[in-house]
């Protein structure tokens, strides 16, 4: 009798730990087990603004998948670009560019999310994202080179222009990239004799009338202020009205000359959940308390992509915020789920209070609420710090990303460009493939072929 065929799309927080505890809780017969990821790592997300601006290197947050000392798990190079619930396939484009097509018999999908963006004229063309290594490497040598290209420059115009940069989006993401990148640059200007650190320029913009409003009224305004004791120009209430090579237009009419536009206005869901032709909330999957796709037998969504019911919320309707404490736990109880139905027995809800969250503004900087408890300063880049270190999946991860931060605390930064991608295009679809996915028609065209 063939074994139990189990898929899981995705190897971030929530696939990852989905995949760890079922190779726990199987026996090795007990069912046949693939993950599809482009990379075979987990990416440490909430560190990406580290090595974009130097003090950590890409390889400390790429946490090899291959560490397992189970080695049960295939991994199979490449993304999921759809998903037909009635044949039981997944569609799934190789690192190659090849498709196949991967039948299974309980699918979990925790494929992520990617930038949201929107109908901006210019935004796709010029924007760079957050949301990969390669994004966070190549934006690294990007901004070193427009310094040593002012540097180089003898025009005060197009000097204005590189040493401005531009980024869009007050949450985590984005305030932690202009706070650390700031800091690369402010302390990069010492080794450009021929550079003034006070034309050195960061805007920090988005459209909500708070700065990370999640942190509440207090902690929000301390990082506000942080990032203004710095120098940084905070818009709120504002956006991107139109984008080019060499400015930006913000929707209150001003006309920023730059070279740089950071783009972190907040995720969307893979388009892979579009394909299964289930129904989304606000573009997530909508799933029961047990993480099962209705209409969808033994499909279950998690993380990012699905609009998991939060029942730790006294609000009727609420919903799991798309975080890497959630994504993790999630995992853990769709594996165990997904374990029951191979074994007859009842699912279990998914239930988790939130432990709080924590922002690293670089250095000495940080504001931090854990289990409900305000810090800033000091304290808070204590636990930060002490907070993704600990989440780190292995040991070497935990020794490289401490070794990076005293090296860089005690030998600085040598502000030098790796060359990373240099000659190809920067933009958000180039590097998170949101064009890579099939339409539903195409899918079931391709499985009635089947």
């Amino acid at each position: 009798m063939a074994r139990p065929r189990i898929l899981v799309v995705g190897a971030g927080f929530a696939g990852v730990e989905c995949v760890r505890r079922l190779e726990r809780r199987l026996a090795p017969g007990e069912a046949d087990i693939t993950v599809v990821t482009p990379n075979s790592y987990q990416l440490y997300l909430p560190l990406l603004p580290q090595v974009a601006s130097g003090v950590l290197t890409p390889q400390s947050v790429a946490v090899s998948l291959r560490r397992s000392e189970r080695h049960r798990t295939r991994i199979l190079p490449g993304t999921a670009v759809g998903v037909d619930p009635a044949a039981k396939v997944c569609v799934v484009r190789t690192i190659t560019g090849e498709l196949t097509d991967r039948p299974y018999d309980h699918l979990v999908l925790a494929p992520g999310s990617v930038t949201r963006t929107f109908d901006i004229p210019g935004l796709a063309e010029h924007a760079r994202g957050m949301k990969t290594l390669a994004e966070a490497a190549h934006l690294r040598d990007h901004v070193i080179a427009q310094l040593d290209l002012a540097d180089a420059c003898g025009d005060p115009a197009e000097q204005d222009g590189r040493l401005r940069f531009v980024v869009v989006g007050g949450g985590y993401a984005g305030t932690e990239t202009a706070a650390c990148l700031q800091r690369l640059t402010t302390r990069a200007v010492e080794r450009y004799p021929r550079l003034e650190a006070h034309r050195i320029s960061w805007h920090l913009v988005d459209l909500a009338p708070r700065l990370m409003p999640e942190l509440g009224d207090a902690l929000g305004r301390a990082a506000l202020d942080v990032l203004r004791r710095r120098g940084i120009e905070v818009s709120l209430g504002v956006s991107v009205a139109k984008a080019g090579a060499t400015e930006v237009t913000l929707t209150d009419g001003r006309v920023l000359p730059t070279r740089t536009l950071i783009w972190t206005a907040g995720v969307a869901a893979s388009p892979l959940v579009a394909t299964l032709g289930t129904p989304t909330e606000r573009g997530r999957l909508v799933v029961t308390p047990e993480m099962a796709v209705p209409g969808a037998p033994g499909v279950f969504a998690l993380g990012d992509a699905a609009a998991v019911p939060d029942l730790a919320q006294d609000t009727e309707g609420a919903v799991c915020p798309p975080t890497a404490q959630h994504a993790s736990r999630q995992g853990r109880t769709v594996a165990d789920n997904v374990v029951a139905a191979l074994r007859g027995q009842p699912p279990r809800p998914y239930r988790h209070r939130d432990l709080g969250l924590v922002v690293d503004l670089g250095g000495t900087d940080a504001v931090s609420k854990p289990l409900g408890v305000p810090l800033r300063g000091l304290p808070a880049q204590a636990v930060a710090r002490g907070y993704h270190w600990g989440a780190l999946r292995t040991g070497v991860a935990k020794t490289r990303v401490l070794t990076n931060w005293l090296l860089n605390a005690v030998a600085g930064d040598d502000f030098v460009r790796t060359g990373f991608q240099e000659r190809r295009p920067a933009t958000l679809r180039e590097f998170e493939q949101t064009d890579a996915y099939l339409t539903a028609q195409e899918i079931r065209a391709r499985t009635a072929r089947r």
